[in-house]
């Protein structure tokens, strides 16, 4: 009998498979075509529209002459940069000014509507109206003519104030400079208020190079050469485990990825304006690189250095120490450089970095922000500032240990001697380095996110999302805000859409 009852099952369970089988192929159609049809619900016209009513409503209604912040609340009323931030003030920061002003560049080289060009000239010739006497641009641009008097602004002339700071951190002069030497290109170099700013600009970075290749963080004078000898990093018989409140803007910084910006930004000039000094300000750039790699038992770098070549204090919580986490960022640079210049020798510091670094892995497969000078001890802060060597009390502001990247920055090491220096091609540029040579091919991803972009869209022409104000205190009320970037990641799409659907 029970032979009988299990074969008598054996149709009831094959049936039961079956069902199941053609259950699951119709789910899976019917996901197939739902994506089908998402892709399908916008079309070139539609597209085109959605993105000019956002460039619209950002120009007409965010935009103060030309300049932008960070983030603003829905209704306009209140915005911010990297600080609370007045209606007469536009920062330049990523991802504030040049950010846009390079969106609105690429909507106009993917789609050639000229009504983009016109919004990147007006953000270009904001920036204009930001560039110091001293070459390049403080965080913010204040375009009240009252409180303007206080900056000494190329463009106020004999009118100009005296606060003359550039700044290198954060990508701030270098995205500026960025932004305005692809615009003079586009604009055959044609614009005197564009080209005049972008030369001038270059040039104030060749004068604040200091005799070994480093740039500062910041700068109003140039370096007097005697004042900078040329050394190799070496480390100090001793020092000061209490922050001693120095300057250390004058400082060689790696922090914030001052120089590695400002490597990217020479080599595009050079190509750009087809200029060898451009070319070898980053090649001397490079070449303080490798004069900075600590020597053994350290063989990575520190976040600054003073003169002498030893690491140093910047901020109260940034010792004297071999990082882990600018190192990392300093093996990539010297990767671009080898991929842009074909110069190996950018290659050669390499592995005994990473072999370094690999042994100090903490235990939980991280990497100290910084390494104690000679004795390797992972160095941390309470949030009182007492510099420790325990990591049960850190303040939350900053990041005290960091992801490790080793194994890809060694894969892209060892494709780098495999395949060699590529001097051309995009893929051997980093950061806001985006071209337009190579067309855009169309992908259901792309339609999908353009489709997307337009659904989240309001009235205005406006992308809202929940968020808050950094800046304005913990008991701001505003929970939806507009975002620059933002904005930007969907003007990229839409005129990366638009481009692939020529």
């Amino acid at each position: 009998m029970s032979i009988g009852k299990t074969a008598n099952r054996r149709p009831t369970c094959l049936y039961r498979m079956y069902y199941v089988y053609a259950h699951l192929l119709t789910i899976v159609l019917l996901l197939t075509y739902t994506r089908y049809i998402v892709a399908e619900e916008i079309n070139h016209q539609q597209a085109t529209e959605a993105l000019r009513q956002a460039v619209v409503f950002f120009r007409t209604q965010v935009s103060i002459e030309g300049g932008y912040l960070w983030q603003y609340s829905s209704d306009l009323k209140k915005r911010e940069g990297e600080g609370k931030a007045a209606p007469s003030m536009a920062w330049v920061q990523p991802p504030g000014t040049p950010s846009i002003g390079r969106a609105y560049l690429l909507a106009y080289q993917r789609t050639g509507d000229a009504y983009y060009l016109e919004a990147a000239i007006e953000t270009g010739i904001a920036l204009v109206k930001g560039q110091l006497k001293s070459g390049g641009w403080d965080y913010r641009i204040e375009f009240d003519t009252k409180k303007r008097e206080k900056y000494a602004y190329i463009a106020d002339g004999e009118f100009a104030g005296t606060r003359n700071t550039s700044t290198l951190d954060d990508n701030t002069t270098q995205s500026a400079l960025s932004f305005l030497i692809r615009l003079d290109q586009v604009l055959q170099f044609q614009n005197a208020n564009i080209h005049t700013a972008a030369i001038s600009g270059l040039e104030a970075l060749l004068k604040s190079q200091y005799p070994n290749g480093a740039w500062p963080q910041r700068f109003a004078d140039y370096p007097k050469t005697a004042d900078f000898p040329v050394r190799s990093a070496n480390y100090p018989d001793s020092w000061s485990r209490t922050y001693p409140r120095q300057d250390y803007r004058g400082f060689y910084t790696f922090n914030d990825n001052t120089i590695a910006d400002t490597i990217y930004l020479m080599l595009d000039a050079a190509e750009i304006y087809n200029q060898e000094k451009y070319r070898q300000s980053a090649l001397k750039a490079g070449d303080f690189i490798l004069l900075a790699q600590m020597p053994d038992p350290q063989p990575a770098w520190a976040q600054q250095y003073n003169p002498a070549g030893q690491p140093a204090w910047a901020r109260k919580f940034e010792p004297p120490a071999v990082t882990g986490g600018e190192s990392q960022g300093v093996m990539r640079t010297l990767i671009q450089l080898y991929r842009r210049t074909g110069e190996k020798k950018y290659l050669d510091s390499i592995p005994r970095a990473l072999d370094y670094l690999q042994s100090s892995l903490l235990t939980d497969g991280k990497l100290a922000r910084f390494y104690e000078l000679k004795t390797n001890r992972p160095l941390y802060f309470t949030k009182q500032y007492e510099l420790v060597y325990t990591d049960d009390d850190l303040p939350t502001h900053y990041s005290f240990k960091v992801s490790s990247k080793l194994t890809a920055i060694r894969r892209q090491y060892e494709a780098a001697l495999t395949l060699g220096a590529d001097l051309a091609h995009p893929s051997a540029r980093e950061g806001d380095q985006t071209t337009t040579e190579e067309p855009i091919s169309w992908s259901e991803s792309l339609a999908k996110d353009a489709a997307e972009a337009i659904r989240i869209m309001d009235d205005r022409g406006a992308w809202v999302e929940n968020g808050r104000l950094r800046y304005h205190g913990d008991n701001d009320p505003t929970r939806k805000i507009i975002s620059c970037r933002t904005f930007i990641q969907h003007v990229d799409t839409l005129s990366s859409y638009l481009s692939s659907t020529k």
